[in-house]
């Protein structure tokens, strides 16, 4: 998988020649979806540190967390 500036972050030029350009930011679609639902499972004491050991223990909290908000916003929305 190659990087969005094209791998030219941290390398040398040639002699001789000009170095290439690098944006600097780059727009990802969508990448806000992601970093809310990260900010959600933050807000999870538990989330909020890596104390788990096993990856399946890491999943299953993640499941576990996503549950509550779920039933938290159903519960908020029937009143």
């Amino acid at each position: 998988m190659q990087r969005r500036d094209g791998g030219f972050r941290s390398t040398w030029a040639k002699v001789g020649e000009p170095p290439p350009a690098v944006t600097l930011f780059a727009v990802v679609p969508r990448r806000w979806v992601v970093e809310r639902t990260f900010a959600w499972l933050g807000r999870c004491r538990r989330r909020s540190k890596d104390y788990e050991y096993l990856r399946a223990c890491s999943e299953s909290a993640i499941y576990l967390t996503m549950a509550m908000l779920l039933v938290r916003r159903l519960a908020r929305s029937a009143r």
